[in-house]
């Protein structure tokens, strides 16, 4: 295993394998399901029933930050959110761990692995506004949990150590950013994030609490029985608005019938905090500049380049350079209209 392939040595045999040390039965059938940060797959049981493992990359969080995404799942479920939390392992080999308050996190041959039931569904339907209020009291309850307690090693989602941190990663990098077009980019990105800084300066005292923080359309997953969240993977401290602009979708007067049916689900079960709206221009901007960074940093990775072909191209960069001046007109005309800033 090596920083560059980190998942090289982890073939299909490798994967069943590791679940035999970690105490299931798994009976062959095996199948990759789509990840780029980690790699998960389908495995198949001797009991004729599927459960899903994730192999976390290596490098990338320490176990103490991974189990506190275990224990906040486990508390989601005991809450009654519904929310498919890692199993408990053994230690079927004398040479592999398990790490964790219920043993949720398995180590072995440089690989730690995560392994919950298999839950499936199909995705949300965001034009509906009762879908979306819906979305809006699952999502109040899952933050009703979150507010219980704080993560002691996760992520604050913050402009320094969001976006910042990304931009100054791609600026100390030689090979990320073209010469053509490193200039305009950094100078776009520094006038977006003191933008995005100055927002976030403007609300002290909000509320922060436990978020799934990745929330977009693909982690939602509807059932008859209505939604459930997966991937806690990127579950950070942050405002709850977070886990909610990734939802809407369209311009500014098509965004806000959805954002309405959302609040009126979410408001029905817990209070939120209307100023922090303000914060979706600069939250979209933080998620753009760290998005970049996270692919520059993951290209070494064989997966990265097939998925992403068009990354690091000229027209990539220019493409982000006038996405990001968008976002400071934006920005710019939000600052101008205090009443969306509390």
């Amino acid at each position: 295993m090596s920083a560059s392939a980190p998942y090289a040595d982890l073939t299909p045999d490798a994967v069943l394998d590791t679940l035999e040390v970690l105490g299931l039965r798994p009976d062959g059938r095996l199948m990759a399901l789509n990840s780029y940060e980690n790699r998960v797959f389908q495995v198949g049981l001797e009991d004729d029933t599927f459960v899903v493992a994730k192999f976390y990359r290596p490098g990338r969080w320490q176990d103490a930050q991974i189990l506190e995404e275990h224990d906040f799942a486990h508390a989601l479920q005991a809450a009654e959110v519904p929310m498919v939390p890692p199993l408990p392992l053994q230690c079927a080999h004398p040479e592999a761990r398990v790490l964790g308050a219920q043993n949720t996190l398995g180590c072995w041959r440089g690989h730690r692995v995560s392994v919950s039931p298999r839950r499936g569904g199909r995705p949300a339907e965001l034009d509906d506004p009762d879908v979306l209020r819906w979305l809006g009291r699952f999502l109040a309850r899952l933050h009703l949990v979150g507010a219980q307690a704080p993560f002691s090693h996760r992520l604050t989602l913050d402009t320094p150590r969001y976006g910042g941190a990304a931009r100054d990663w791609l600026a100390t990098d030689d090979t990320a950013l073209p010469p053509t077009q490193r200039q305009h980019w950094l100078q776009a990105a520094d006038a977006a994030l003191a933008l995005a800084a100055a927002t976030f300066a403007r609300l002290p005292d909000m509320r922060l609490v436990r978020l799934h923080g990745d929330m977009h359309p693909g982690n939602l997953l509807w059932t008859a029985e209505g939604p459930h969240f997966v991937d806690l993977d990127d579950a950070c401290m942050g405002p709850a608005v977070q886990d909610l602009w990734m939802l809407l979708s369209g311009d500014a007067e098509e965004r806000r019938p959805q954002l309405d049916a959302l609040m009126d689900g979410y408001e029905s079960m817990a209070e939120f905090d209307w100023r922090t709206l303000a914060l979706i221009e600069p939250l979209r901007t933080l998620r753009m500049i760290h998005h970049s960074a996270w692919l520059a940093r993951r290209w070494n990775d064989p997966a990265f380049p097939a998925a992403f072909p068009w990354f690091g191209t000229e027209a990539y960069w220019s493409e982000q350079v006038a996405l990001l001046w968008q976002q400071v007109e934006l920005m710019t005309t939000q600052q101008a209209q205090p009443w969306l800033l509390g």
